[in-house]
C-alpha cells in the first residue's frame, strides 16, 4: 500500500505492474482527513498536488479573509494604491499599496484602506505594503507601518542582503503580528535570505516579470522548483513560503505555478488594465493591445536613465514595452538627447505614453504576459475570472489524464 499524508509538490508518476490499493489521505476543502480507496490496474497514473486547490495553513492562517488560489496585486510602486489594495482584497486576495519615498502620499492611502476594510482578529490591516529598501528609509517607514500595522510588509531590491536582515530585524520588533515577505529573482539570493532574514514569505520572481527585478534571472518553471529544491538541502522549506511572480497573467498561468510548488501567486502586468490602477491613460491602451510580450517588451537600464541618473542597485534593470527611448538607446543615441526628447514629450497631454505603446518615450513597464491582457477589468473581476480559470485548468488537466476526481460521490461509488 502506498499512502500520501501529504499534497504533494509537482506530479508524481506512478507506475504499477500489480493491483494495488492507493490510499490517498486528502485534505480536500470541506471534508478534512477525506481517505479515498480505489484499485489500479496496470497504466502511468498522474498525481495533481492537492495543494494546488488552496493555501497552505500558513498562509491561510495569516491571511484568514482570502480564497483560494491565492491571488496578489504587485505592489507597484506609484501604480498600486489603496484603491487596487481594497479590490483585491475584498474579492478574497492580497491586496498591497506600492510604497515610495512619499510618506506623506503612504499615510493617505493607509488611511483610506483603513477606513474601507475591517481589521483581522488579531487586529490587522488585511493589506500588504510594499517597501522599496534601497530607496526608503527606516526611520521614516516604520512609524507608518507601526501605525496601520498591515498584514504583510513586502521587501524588495536592497543593495545587498545584509540590508534585507536590517529591516527584518526592526519590522521583527515592531510590528510582531505581521508577515515579512521578501522578493528575490535568483536561488542563491532565495536561500541566502532565508537563512539571515528568516521571512515568513518569499517571492520568486522570474525574468519574465515587468517593471524591476534581476537583470540575469531565469523564469519561474525553473526558478520555483530548483529554489524549492535548495531550500530543502537547507531544511529551510518547512520555515518559508513560497509564491511566484514573473510572466503571470491568467488562471492557466496560475495553476502552472501551483503545480510548480508555489503557494500562491503575484500579478502586476494583468492588473494595469484595471481602472484601481493609477496609470495614464494611454499607458492602460498600451497594455491592452500589445501582444506578443516576449518581442514587444524588453529589459534595459535605459528606462530608469530618461529623468536622470539611474539610482536602482547595480543588478537590476526593468522590463518594459519597446518604445522610441529604448530604440533610440540601440541605435547609439547619446543619452543626454533621449533625455531631452523624453522631456519634451513628458510635459505633454500625453505624459510620453503612446496608445500603441511603441511611440511613446515614458517607461511603459509590462511582463511577457501582456499578450494575455486584451480589456479594462475591473480588479474585483479579475481576482474572480483567474482564480475560477486556475481551477477549471486544473479540472481539465485531471480530466485530460482520466485522474478519478476525489468528490464525494465519486469517492462513495469507488468504497461501496
Amino acid at each position: 500500500m502506498l499512502a500520501l499524508a501529504q499534497p504533494c509538490l509537482g506530479t508524481l508518476i506512478l507506475h504499477t505492474s500489480d493491483l494495488a490499493q492507493l490510499t490517498i489521505l486528502s485534505s480536500h476543502a470541506g471534508n478534512p482527513d477525506l481517505r479515498s480507496q480505489f484499485k489500479v490496474q496496470s497504466f502511468t497514473i498522474l498525481l495533481l498536488p492537492l495543494s494546488a486547490y488552496w493555501t497552505t495553513m500558513g498562509l491561510k492562517d495569516t491571511l484568514p479573509w482570502t480564497m483560494s488560489p491565492l491571488i496578489i496585486n504587485a505592489p507597484m510602486g506609484g501604480i498600486a494604491t489603496a484603491d487596487l489594495a481594497i479590490a483585491v482584497t475584498k474579492a478574497g486576495g492580497l491586496g498591497q499599496i506600492g510604497g515610495v519615498p512619499d510618506y506623506e502620499d503612504l499615510l493617505k492611502q493607509l488611511a483610506q484602506a483603513e477606513s474601507a476594510l475591517d481589521r483581522t482578529s488579531n487586529g490587522l490591516l488585511p493589506i500588504g505594503v510594499g517597501i522599496l529598501s534601497f530607496l526608503m528609509k527606516q526611520e521614516d517607514t516604520l512609524p507608518i507601518l507601526e501605525k496601520y500595522r498591515p498584514a504583510v510588509v513586502w521587501l524588495f531590491a536592497s543593495h545587498n542582503t545584509s540590508d534585507y536582515s536590517e529591516w527584518a530585524k526592526s519590522i521583527r520588533e515592531r510590528l510582531p503580528s505581521s508577515q515579512l515577505w521578501i522578493q528575490i529573482g535568483s536561488v542563491e539570493g532565495a536561500v541566502r535570505i532565508a537563512k539571515e532574514a528568516k521571512p515568513d514569505v518569499l517571492c520568486l520572481q522570474g525574468i519574465d516579470a515587468g517593471g524591476h527585478g534581476f537583470e540575469k534571472g531565469a523564469g519561474i518553471v525553473s526558478l520555483v522548483p530548483e529554489t524549492i529544491d535548495a531550500l530543502k538541502a537547507e531544511g529551510l522549506d518547512k520555515k518559508v513560503s513560497i509564491v511566484a511572480a514573473g510572466g503571470i497573467a491568467d488562471g492557466r498561468a496560475v495553476a502552472a505555478a501551483l503545480t510548480l510548488g508555489a503557494e500562491g501567486v503575484v500579478m502586476g502586468t494583468r492588473f494595469l488594465s484595471a481602472p484601481e490602477t493609477k496609470v495614464h491613460p494611454q499607458y492602460r491602451e498600451a497594455i491592452i493591445h500589445a501582444k506578443d510580450g516576449g518581442q514587444s517588451t524588453v529589459r534595459d537600464k535605459v528606462f530608469d536613465e530618461l529623468r536622470g541618473p539611474n539610482q536602482w542597485p547595480g543588478d537590476y534593470d526593468g522590463r518594459s514595452i519597446r518604445t522610441a527611448s529604448y530604440r533610440d538607446k540601440a541605435e547609439g543615441v547619446h543619452i543626454d538627447e533621449i533625455r531631452q526628447r523624453h522631456a519634451d514629450v513628458a510635459r505633454s497631454e500625453s505624459a510620453g505614453y503612446a496608445a500603441n505603446g511603441a511611440s511613446g518615450r515614458a517607461a511603459t513597464w509590462a511582463g511577457t504576459g501582456v499578450g494575455l491582457v486584451t480589456k479594462e477589468q475591473r480588479a474585483a473581476d479579475i481576482v474572480e475570472e483567474v482564480r475560477q480559470q486556475a481551477l477549471a485548468s486544473l479540472e481539465a488537466v485531471k480530466a485530460r489524464f482520466k485522474i478519478l476526481p476525489a468528490d464525494d460521490q465519486t469517492l462513495h461509488s469507488l468504497m461501496s
